[in-house]
């Protein structure tokens, strides 16, 4: 049965009363030794306290989709089929120039299957060339893709990058990032950007941090290589890094940010919704298990030592002692023309805090990659 949607849910709430009314029946019909009448209505209290801690954590996790199926939850996918040695990229690649001369990497999509996630969103199952990585890749196209006034335009992309633990469907099924741009894409006040939110739950309950650790995985070549490469392989989608976008929250916006960074060759812009530098703030991280990782991984860091200032531009928002502090110390360390715009919040870190953003934030994006007509 399906971790998500109503047949789950409504197993747990029948479950509940079950127990009760089990527990009532049967409490004064234990018979036996005094140990064995104990342990008997020991166990129908733990019954009953179980299933409804099933019922909240059922409730707690359709609300927000932090586990998309059974082996995220266990921590039994296994998404890593190898680990090769990636070869160096070349500065100049922009998105989807990875696999010149190769064959296209054509998928074959079919709607969400997620009652939380409307129709027009679709998803893939991908096998990455360059990272070794599987895993699924949810895509939404804007209301002007199928419009043939826009038969012969490509489209920008933004990368949705989920927390730890998350769900690729978490965007668009919690956070209703489609549902809410749409009517905004379709009156002109945002650019009509392709959606897509790759899976970035590689290790069961390790946050990989989205780098590539040598043995481990390629997490980083998997968003920012072959993610793109194939979204530019099946759809209109233009190849500069002046339209190419990532977000994110929580985990997901210290990736946002720190690809962002690191690839500005494939990024022009990221979005970090409580979000952190130091890796080490994530207790599940991979890259902060290694000091010397940990430092290279921290987008501030990365700032800072880079070559000359990246040509991108970000937009950090949190709650203080939530990601403001860390979107404080990027903004100051910034110098032309990387930009750096700050937001301060005041809710808690969930997403009914970053939802309510997002209208202003993708105002904001499609100032930096406008629509073209």
């Amino acid at each position: 049965m399906q971790l998500t949607g109503k047949p789950f849910l409504i197993l747990t709430i029948i479950l509940v009363p079950i127990a009760m009314a089990a527990a009532l029946l049967l409490w004064g019909k234990v018979r036996g030794p005094k140990p064995l009448q104990f342990l008997s209505r020991l166990i129908m209290i733990l019954f009953c306290q179980i299933t409804a801690v099933l019922l909240v954590f059922v409730l707690v996790n359709n609300a927000n989709l932090l586990y998309g199926n059974w082996d995220d939850l266990l921590g039994t996918g296994s998404h890593i089929r190898s680990v090769p040695v990636v070869a160096k990229e070349d500065p100049n690649a922009g998105p989807g120039n990875d696999a010149k001369n190769k064959p296209k990497v054509l998928q074959k999509f079919t709607p969400v299957d997620d009652p939380k996630v409307p129709k027009d969103v679709q998803t893939t199952d991908l096998k990455g060339q360059l990272s070794g990585v599987d895993g699924e890749v949810v895509v939404w196209l804007p209301p002007q893709y199928n419009d043939p006034a826009y038969k012969d335009k490509k489209f920008p992309v933004v990368e949705l990058l989920p927390g730890f633990p998350g769900s690729s469907s978490t965007w668009f099924g919690t956070l209703k990032v489609s549902e809410k741009l749409k009517p905004l894409m379709q009156n002109g006040q945002v650019t009509p950007f392709i959606l897509v939110s790759p899976r970035t739950q590689l290790l069961g309950r390790i946050d990989t941090g989205c780098a590539d650790v040598p043995g481990k995985v390629n997490a980083d070549t998997w968003i920012s290589r072959d993610v793109p490469q194939m979204i530019t392989d099946n759809f209109r989608v233009d190849e500069s890094p002046e339209r190419w976008a990532i977000a994110g929250y929580s985990a997901g916006a210290h990736c946002a940010t720190r690809l962002s960074v690191e690839h500005p060759n494939r990024y022009r812009a990221g979005v970090s919704l409580s979000g952190y530098n130091d890796p080490a703030q994530e207790p599940d991280s991979l890259t902060a298990k290694d000091p010397h990782l940990k430092e290279l991984s921290n987008p501030l860091n990365m700032l800072k030592s880079a070559p000359q200032p990246p040509k991108i531009s970000l937009f950090m928002t949190g709650n203080k002692g939530d990601g403001y502090e860390a979107a404080v110390a990027m903004k100051a360390a910034a110098k032309a023309p990387t930009a750096v715009t700050v937001q301060e919040t005041t809710g808690p870190h969930t997403t009914d805090t970053w939802s309510p953003l997002l209208p202003e934030i993708f105002r904001w994006l499609s100032g930096i990659i406008p629509a073209q007509h």
